[in-house]
């Protein structure tokens, strides 16, 4: 079974590779049929992803959420579900042209991980992990980081945009990206969707320390640092729907939440101190 999840994993790559080489073609080209093959091929490539999740679960006969291969693994799975997500919901397709190619390099640094040398955890980590809370906290803090990660790429577009009409310079492919409406509607409505999720992923994420009685389990460096998260998008949405505020501030709000989303998920859980050690 373990080989079959390996198969499958190698076959989601490879379907992913396929994607990637046609987004990119039809955000050249601009032609509707490579566009439609390339979906055909993430969606396959997702199909045979997920098999591979499951089997390998079943083979080692454990929730596949620890270590940096289950990790990195996760976040390709989360970034192809977030953008099918996007695509039904803003009709966009454009945003395949980066989220499959990031998918890609998740799994392929994945592979590359397996060649560390990994921790093996203690009996009290392993009973920590033996919950189901544990299991949809990871899977909702993955998913709800795949949103965070299309808002700010959404944003990045928006200010990309921003520049270019400021200077009254636009270059054959920047006149494929979405308009500036186009691009704040997709950042809005993707963190709008995330920051419930990864509230929920917080929520249960207490809830089994509070139940371990760990003590002083806030001090954790990822507990502190998903605070910084949560705070960072809280004012996005705060700012946009009761202040008004600019694009563009809101544009930097976003990206310096992805930052902060990349410290929570490869500095802090490189710390060997605290309950989160079983990225390690």
């Amino acid at each position: 079974m373990e080989q079959a999840a390996l198969v499958n994993y190698w076959f989601g790559m490879a379907l992913y590779m396929v994607a990637t080489v046609l987004y990119a073609y039809h955000f050249v080209a601009k032609r509707p049929l490579f566009s439609w093959y390339a979906s055909f091929a993430t969606g396959a490539g997702f199909i045979a992803h997920t098999a591979s999740i499951v089997l390998h679960g079943l083979a080692t006969s454990e929730i596949p959420i620890t270590g940096a291969f289950n990790s990195l693994s996760l976040t390709a799975w989360a970034l192809v579900l977030i953008y099918f997500v996007v695509e039904h919901l803003v009709k966009l397709k454009l945003y395949g042209v980066v989220l499959v190619p990031a998918a890609l390099i998740s799994m392929a640094a994945g592979q590359i991980s397996l060649r560390a040398t990994g921790v093996e955890l203690p009996a009290e980590a392993l009973a920590q992990l033996d919950s189901w809370r544990v299991t949809m906290h990871v899977v909702l803090i993955m998913v709800a980081n795949a949103g965070f990660a299309v808002g700010a790429a959404a944003s990045a577009v928006y200010l990309i945009q921003g520049v270019q009409l400021k200077r009254h310079k636009s270059s054959g492919l920047m006149k494929r990206l979405p308009s500036l409406t186009q691009t704040q509607v997709l950042a809005r409505r993707a963190i709008m969707l995330a920051l419930p999720v990864y509230t929920a992923g917080i929520l249960l994420g207490i809830i089994r320390a509070i139940e371990f009685r760990l003590d002083y389990w806030w001090l954790d460096p990822r507990v502190m640092m998903s605070g910084v998260v949560w705070a960072i998008f809280a004012s996005y949405l705060l700012l946009h729907y009761r202040r008004g505020a600019s694009g563009r501030l809101l544009a930097r709000l976003a990206l310096a939440g992805l930052v902060a989303v990349v410290i929570l998920a490869v500095f802090a859980r490189t710390l060997p101190t605290g309950f989160h050690i079983f990225g390690l």
